[in-house]
């Protein structure tokens, strides 16, 4: 779960007669195809007209913040109906495995490398008595990889010790582990569990920032923040809508303005690239027609499934 990730690989096109067409064509080949799903979902995620910047006042009210915050959060609903978390996993161990291993990396690197670890070991007790030199060949490519490994050997020790092989549903039992913070612990509440959650990655962070909703750099501020601007009921879709718009629209680097939807209600609109062609060009996974970053999505996502680990 940001992610990206966790390469959270996480993360353009050209195009223009004779040297042009030439040009074109290559372009037009190039260009990934997007599945009729996505097409869809691309369509109703471009904006209705011309973007241009929100026009909030100088000094914007909480109480008008909270009213542009919510009513992004309803427009994102809108675009990215099938938000998920986007790491594949099959039980709540599964998912905790995944997202200790998703820090500083993509979610579809540690996707592309957890079919394995989770053949060799299925369970909490297998994974404690994992030899360490084995378990790191498998989470290699993950980056970090002995770190990593020692931090998955303490939380399944943990996990077979205290609390019967099974991963706990509270907050405060999950931060004691090896390797969780509050982030992972929400990402496993909120997906694994259905305790509502904010999680506060990288794309979290910065696009709150770029809305105004906080100035706040610490993720627990933040959460803090964001968390007395929704009801709890949306605290777990809040965060994957707005993980997900980081990760297809608004880069860190370039953000698409020009073809955000929801440029009319930010008022960071103009630190990207406006122009709505360029910005269309800047778009990624099933928003620029490329496949998603889970081998196994749910099934209303709209693009493809990402490749296994060496194809493609």
């Amino acid at each position: 779960m940001s992610s990206s990730t966790p390469g959270k690989t996480g993360k353009s096109g050209k195009s223009g007669e004779s040297g042009e067409s030439g040009k074109t064509a290559k372009a037009a080949k190039a260009a990934p195809a997007r599945t009729p799903a996505a097409t869809k979902a691309a369509a109703k995620a471009a904006p209705k007209g011309p973007a241009t910047a929100a026009k909030a006042p100088k000094a914007e009210s909480h109480l008008a913040m909270v009213r542009r915050a919510r009513r992004i959060n309803r427009e994102l609903a809108e675009v990215y109906p099938y938000a998920h978390p986007e790491l594949d996993f099959r039980n709540p161990f599964e998912l905790l495995v995944a997202t200790v291993l998703s820090a500083q990396t993509t979610d579809l690197r540690v996707n592309q490398t957890t079919p394995a670890l989770f053949a060799a070991y299925p369970t909490p007790e297998d994974m404690a008595a994992a030899v360490p030199e084995e378990m790191e060949e498998i989470i290699r490519p993950t980056g970090f990889f002995r770190a990593k490994t020692k931090s998955l050997l303490g939380l399944s020790a943990a996990l077979r010790d205290e609390f019967g092989g099974e991963v706990p549903g509270r907050l405060e039992d999950l931060v004691k582990l090896p390797g969780v913070g509050r982030k992972t612990a929400n990402v496993v509440l909120g997906n694994a569990f259905g305790v509502p959650g904010i999680t506060v990655d990288t794309h979290f962070g910065r696009l709150v920032r770029r809305w105004k909703w906080t100035d706040e750099e610490d993720p627990v501020k933040v959460e803090a923040v964001v968390a007395g601007i929704f009801p709890k009921s949306e605290w777990t879709m809040l965060s994957h809508r707005v993980v997900f718009h980081g990760r297809r629209i608004c880069h860190a680097r370039k953000p698409a303005c020009g073809a955000c939807p929801i440029a009319p209600l930010c008022p960071s609109y103009g630190e990207g690239e406006t122009d709505p062609e360029k910005a269309r060009k800047l778009l990624k996974y099933e928003m620029g027609g490329y496949p998603g970053q889970r081998l196994s999505p749910p099934a209303d996502y709209p693009g493809k499934p990402a490749p296994e680990l060496g194809a493609g």
